[in-house]
Order: C-alpha cells, then sequence, then structure tokens
C-alpha cells in the first residue's frame, strides 16, 4: 500500500514539475525568440560546418567522460573499482532524462548506478548531491573569473548577476559548513534532526532520518587529500573543456569571419550560459537560449547570429544526450527494466 501510495505521489508530482518546467521554457524561448525571423536561424544552421559539429561533438562527450572519472574519484572509498563504462553510461541516462523532466536524471542516475554496480541507492543520492554541489561551486568560481578577464562590466550587463553569485555562494557556504557539522558531530546532529522532527510527526522523523543518512553517506564517500585533489583538478578540466565546446561553437557557424573570437570569450559564454542550464527546464531549454543570445550580442553579435549559436548547440548537446543516453541503458541494464520503473524504485527509496 505505501508503494502505491509513493508512486501515485511520483506521478503526480512528476506530471506537475513537468508543466511547470515546460511553461517556463515556453515563456523563456518567447523572451529569446520574440521578434525574430525564424526562417532566417534555420537557413544559418543549415549552411553549419559538418566538420566543426563533428569536433564539437567529440569535445563534448569528452567532457562528459570526465566527468564520469570525476565521479569514480568521489566514489573511490565506496568502491575503488567502479567501472567508467557504467558511471558514464549512467550520467548520459541521467541527462537524457533532464531533457524530458528536470531534475529527474538524478534520481535516475543514482538507481541506475546503485543497481549495476552493486551499491546503496542511498548513498548514490548522497554522492549525486556532492557532484551537483562541486559543479554549482565551479560554475560561480567561472562567473568570477569572468568578471575580471572581460574588459567590459558584466555586472552592468546583467544587474542580476552579482546578487545572484553573493546568495548561492552564502548558500553553498552554509551548505559545506553544516555538511561538514553532520559528518563531524553525526551522532549529536542526527538526534537533533529526528527530536525535532518527531515533533511534527513520526513519518517526518523517519524521513529525515534517512535523507539524513542519505547526506552523510554521500559526503563521507568522498576522502582522502589525493581524492580531494583530484576531483578538484578534474572539475577544473570540465570546466576547460565546457569553455572549449562553446569556443568550437563559434566556427560550427563560421562566426570567427563575423568578427575575431578568443578562449575568454568563450569563457564567459559558457559561464553565463551555464546558469540558464542550472535553471529547471527540459534541458535548459528556453533559458539556455536566453542567456546565450543575450551573452554573444555583449560581444557585438546580431541577434540572429546570436540566437541560430544559441540553436544549433542547444540542438547538438540535446540530440548527443537523448542518443547516448538511450544506447547506454539499452546496453548497460542487464535486465532491462523500463526507465519509468527504475525512476519509480529510485522515488521508492527516497
Amino acid at each position: 500500500m505505501t508503494s502505491d501510495n509513493n508512486q501515485k505521489k511520483f506521478h503526480l508530482k512528476g506530471v506537475l514539475n513537468f508543466l511547470l518546467s515546460i511553461v517556463l521554457a515556453v515563456i523563456l524561448l518567447y523572451v529569446a525568440f520574440h521578434d525574430v525571423n525564424f526562417n532566417e536561424i534555420l537557413n544559418i544552421v543549415s549552411h553549419a560546418s559538418i566538420f566543426w559539429i563533428a569536433v564539437l561533438s567529440v569535445t563534448f562527450l569528452l567532457s562528459h567522460f570526465v566527468r564520469a572519472i570525476r565521479w569514480k574519484i568521489i566514489l573511490y572509498s565506496v568502491k575503488s573499482n567502479t567501472s567508467i563504462k557504467n558511471l558514464f553510461g549512467s550520467l548520459m541516462v541521467g541527462y537524457a532524462v533532464n531533457c524530458v523532466v528536470p531534475r529527474l536524471g538524478e534520481i535516475t542516475r543514482a538507481v541506475l548506478i546503485g543497481k549495476w554496480e552493486g551499491l546503496s541507492r542511498s548513498s548514490m543520492f548522497g554522492a549525486v548531491i556532492v557532484e551537483r554541489v562541486i559543479d554549482i561551486i565551479f560554475l560561480g568560481l567561472s562567473v568570477l573569473i569572468s568578471v575580471y578577464i572581460w574588459q567590459e562590466d558584466l555586472y552592468a550587463s546583467f544587474p542580476w548577476l552579482k546578487s545572484a553569485l553573493y546568495i548561492s555562494m552564502v548558500g553553498i557556504i552554509l551548505f559545506i559548513l553544516f555538511i561538514y557539522l553532520t559528518i563531524r558531530f553525526k551522532e549529536h546532529f542526527y538526534g537533533i534532526i529526528v527530536k525535532a522532527m518527531g515533533k511534527v510527526s513520526k513519518k517526518a522523523a523517519g524521513r529525515s532520518a534517512h535523507i539524513f543518512e542519505m547526506l552523510t553517506q554521500g559526503f563521507s564517500s568522498l576522502q582522502g587529500a589525493k581524492n580531494y585533489l583530484l576531483t578538484f583538478g578534474s572539475s577544473i578540466l570540465i570546466m576547460l573543456l565546457y569553455a572549449l565546446c562553446s569556443y568550437l561553437g563559434f566556427y560550427t557557424l563560421f562566426m570567427e569571419n563575423i568578427k575575431p573570437v578568443n578562449f575568454a570569450m568563450a569563457w564567459v559564454l559558457m559561464s553565463i550560459s551555464g546558469i540558464g542550464v542550472v535553471i529547471p527546464t527540459p534541458g535548459g531549454t528556453g533559458s539556455y537560449h536566453a542567456l546565450a543570445k543575450s551573452t554573444l550580442m555583449l560581444f557585438g553579435f546580431g541577434e540572429v547570429i546570436s540566437l541560430s549559436y544559441a540553436f544549433l548547440t542547444h540542438i547538438i548537446s540535446y540530440v548527443l544526450f537523448i542518443i547516448v543516453g538511450s544506447l547506454s541503458f539499452i546496453l548497460l541494464n542487464k535486465r532491462h527494466e523500463s526507465l519509468i520503473k527504475v525512476v519509480e524504485t529510485g522515488v521508492d527509496d527516497l
């Protein structure tokens, strides 16, 4: 009965989240493409360089292969011989799911790698949270670097950027402090949380205890100075590869013939448009387009070519996620369970 109720809640919550994400994506797409002749965009994209699209695609997949390596580093203390094939496959399946329903891919990824590697799903959920926190930290750092390497005032072009950075940094510091204290004084914090939630209901206390355990397992998986250093180094490499993807995107549409392009422009574009990917729309649809267009126009490119860039690079990433994610699930999922069943299992565990 409990499982049936969880599945009903999952379906209802999933439908509501999906509808909200679609509405948000439509609004942002309208903002980005308003008063622009879409036929002009299609015409520009139709003349894109096949060679540079191929190079961009390989670099894009390489960046996510490095993400899989970083996840292996994070999980080393839990299981030292996790398969890169399974880690990369579950990562791509998760991104493919996020292209349809934002944030559901994280649950899918944790469930799949837990199943394929015989690991606790709770600890995998925690490990995914660890990775997401690291991503947010490095995205914030990349934006700060952008502010210093770009000659013009980014804060003037994006007035909300400074406040977003301050709020994010404070939130990250408080969260890391909370995690450190919970791991260092696990039993003490565990008792406080369960006791506090127990005043609300026994169900709330049990759920809070489960979430607390999941977080501490996940964050305690990253241990050792060597692993911290490797995680830091691989995170830098990931950001550099992301920036390289943005740089290669210029050449897919021959934008270097319009005005000179450089890696600093690509870094700024990667950082600002990366904020759009954080916004909960399917695969960053709409949010990525709006921010990428604004950043490219800041560089002096016209609105049509800027939107063509956003449209093409987003389509490339979307198609790669769907194709590679689908193939990974078919080839790696031993029992060939439906993806919906896998996700529902993860929701029950939560």
